[in-house]
C-alpha cells in the first residue's frame, strides 16, 4: 500500500468524507465527532498535551504553540502511536502547571483511576486553562482487557466540577437515530472484520455502507434523542480557586 493511500485512509478514519461512507464502518460516529472538535478546538492554545494522544489526529485543529503527545508505555504504543513521552499511568511526567491546554480524546474509558488521572490533568494545567475532552458513552467493549468504564454527562460533569473544572460546553454527539445504525454497523464490523484490508473494504461496502446511507438519510428527518448518543464533547476550564490550586 502506497504512502497516498495510507494517508488517504488515516485522514477517512478521522474525517471522513463523501466517500468515508463506502470505506468507513464508524462514518456515523467519526463525522460527529470531528464536527464537534473542530468546533471547540479553537480553544486548545499555547503549549498543549495530548494525553493517549494515538496519532494525534486533531492536532491540526488546534491553535497550539507547542503540541505534546503522552502515551502509556506499552510496547504496542512505542511502534503504533506518535507520542512523544511516555509514562506508567499514574503521576504524569510533567511539572505543575506546565500546559496551557489539554486535550483527551477517547481515553477516559481506558482510565482505571479516574480519580487520580482528573487530579494530574488539574495540576500540570495552568489556571483557567482549557481541557478538551471526548468521553464515549453508547460503544462496545473495545481494547480489552482495558476498557473499564462509560460516563453519563451527569456523571462526567460530577466528576470534572470535584477535580476543580467548570464545564463550558457539554455537546452530545450522534444523539439521534445514527446511534442505531452505527451499533448495528460496530456489531457487523467484529463479526465479519478479515485481516485483510481490501477485503475490509469489500466488506464495509456491501454490509455496512448501506446502512450508513440510510442512517445519513433517516438522520435528516428523525427526531433527535439527547439520552441516547455515541459520543460526549467536553470543554472544561480549570477554575481559578479550588482545593487543587491551594
Amino acid at each position: 500500500m502506497s504512502k497516498a493511500t495510507r494517508e488517504y485512509l488515516l485522514q477517512q478514519t478521522f474525517y471522513p468524507d463523501f466517500l468515508g461512507i463506502f470505506i468507513n464502518p464508524f462514518y456515523l460516529a467519526r463525522k460527529g465527532l470531528a464536527r464537534h472538535i473542530a468546533e471547540l478546538a479553537v480553544h486548545i492554545q499555547g503549549r498543549t498535551l495530548d494525553i493517549g494522544c494515538g496519532t494525534r489526529p486533531y492536532e491540526k485543529l488546534c491553535r497550539s504553540s507547542e503540541y505534546i503527545g503522552l502515551e502509556l508505555d506499552t510496547p504496542d504504543n512505542r511502534k503504533n502511536t506518535t507520542a512523544d513521552t511516555f509514562y506508567d499511568g499514574g503521576r504524569f511526567p510533567f511539572d505543575h502547571e506546565s500546559f496551557d491546554s489539554i486535550m483527551i480524546n477517547q481515553v477516559f474509558e481506558h482510565v482505571f483511576n479516574p480519580e487520580e488521572f482528573l487530579g494530574e490533568v488539574n495540576r500540570v494545567l495552568r489556571r483557567e486553562g482549557h481541557v478538551l475532552m471526548t468521553v464515549p458513552f453508547v460503544w462496545d467493549e473495545h481494547d480489552g482487557p482495558c476498557d473499564f468504564a462509560r460516563y453519563t454527562s451527569f456523571g462526567m460533569k460530577h466528576l470534572l466540577e470535584k477535580h476543580g473544572f467548570d464545564i463550558l460546553v457539554m455537546k452530545k454527539s450522534t444523539d439521534d437515530i445514527g446511534v442505531v445504525f452505527q451499533v448495528l454497523n460496530g456489531y457487523l464490523f467484529k463479526k465479519l472484520h478479515p485481516r485483510n484490508i481490501y477485503m475490509q473494504w469489500i466488506l464495509t461496502f456491501f454490509f455496512m455502507a448501506p446502512w450508513t446511507v440510510l442512517g445519513v438519510l433517516l438522520q435528516k428527518i428523525t427526531p433527535k434523542n439527547t439520552d441516547l448518543y455515541l459520543d460526549q464533547i467536553i470543554l472544561a476550564r480549570k477554575a481559578r480557586d479550588d482545593e487543587y490550586n491551594k
